[in-house]
């Protein structure tokens, strides 16, 4: 079936479709959302693949965890896993438990167990206790996804506070840390781990100065653990994501004034959408991506990166 229409209703992922139509619908207009933001309260909502992801049973009888799995690339990925057949954790802040109730329901719409972890992993303790809830109400644990960031856009160094540096730093590298850690001694020879890191890595806006900084350490973290853990028959890869349209860039990843043009500077002219990354998880999770090990995996509209 060839779709030349921007309508997602009759469609899935292995359409036959004109990627810079695609999504024309989404009108990204100026807007801002206090807090972490809520997939529930944008004006218009991302596509997270809810009516179009259709699965083929590539993660069958798996048992997987997704850090911000509420909404955006986190939901998006949720869903996908949920319907090539794995069981999901997901783990997201209080404030967001609409987003992470709706994405719950999705995954036992495809038949399988969801567990909603709610907390901060800026705080270690609660990683760690993360870490622990998922692998024992999914009677075990073999996908990682490290997906959970903090993007604040300011407009120079000096206006970036201590407050805001630490809390970036916290979420973005120092829990996948202490995550990743604790879920050593579950995952067994076969599991995977797939860290979010992004097109900042390598084109670092001058807006996003520490969000840019961990999302290149990231980029090393996953090269080094990958050569870490590949003799024990556990691969580490990455996924780097360009603009896509999601709740953290309404509220304060980018100035809401520009929300509406972001994702013209890419190569399809638009921005992405969520539904666009999950099929990159659910690629490197699977066993056929069994000889991909460190790599990052550029999904990105066609923006510049090594």
């Amino acid at each position: 079936m060839t779709d030349t229409s921007s309508d997602t209703a009759t469609r899935d992922q292995f359409t036959f479709s004109d990627p810079t139509k695609l999504y024309a619908r989404i009108d990204t207009e100026e807007q801002y959302q206090s807090g972490p933001g809520l997939d529930r309260d944008m004006q218009e909502r991302a596509d997270l693949g809810e009516q179009t992801y259709r699965g083929s049973g590539r993660l069958v009888g798996r048992k997987a965890l997704i850090t911000g799995g509420d909404s955006g690339i986190g939901g998006a990925t949720a869903i996908a896993f949920a319907r090539e057949g794995a069981d999901v954790a997901i783990s997201y802040l209080p404030e967001e438990e609409p987003d992470a109730q709706r994405i719950a329901a999705l995954i036992h719409d495809a038949g399988r167990t969801a567990v909603c972890l709610p907390g901060d992993i800026t705080d270690p303790a609660f990683c760690r206790d993360l870490v622990q809830q998922a692998a024992t109400q999914l009677d075990g644990l073999d996908i990682l996804v490290n997906n959970a960031g903090k993007q604040q856009n300011r407009p120079s160094l000096e206006e970036i506070s201590d407050e805001q540096l630490d809390e970036t730093l916290r979420t973005n590298i120092s829990a996948m840390f202490w995550i990743t850690k604790a879920a050593l001694k579950h995952l067994p020879a076969g599991a995977t781990i797939v860290n979010t890191t992004s097109i900042q890595a390598y084109s670092p806006s001058p807006t996003l100065l520490d969000y840019a900084a961990t999302k290149g350490a990231i980029n090393n973290f996953t090269k080094g653990l990958a050569a870490s853990l590949a003799p024990k028959g556990i691969r580490v890869n990455a996924v780097a994501p360009g603009p896509i349209w999601t709740p953290l860039q309404t509220a304060g990843g980018q100035p809401p004034e520009e929300l509406p043009s972001v994702g013209e500077g890419t190569g399809l002219g638009r921005w992405g959408q969520p539904a666009e990354l999950a099929p990159a998880f659910v690629f490197l999770a699977s066993p056929e991506s069994s000889y991909v090990v460190g790599e990052t995996l550029n999904v990105n509209g066609g923006m510049t990166s090594p």
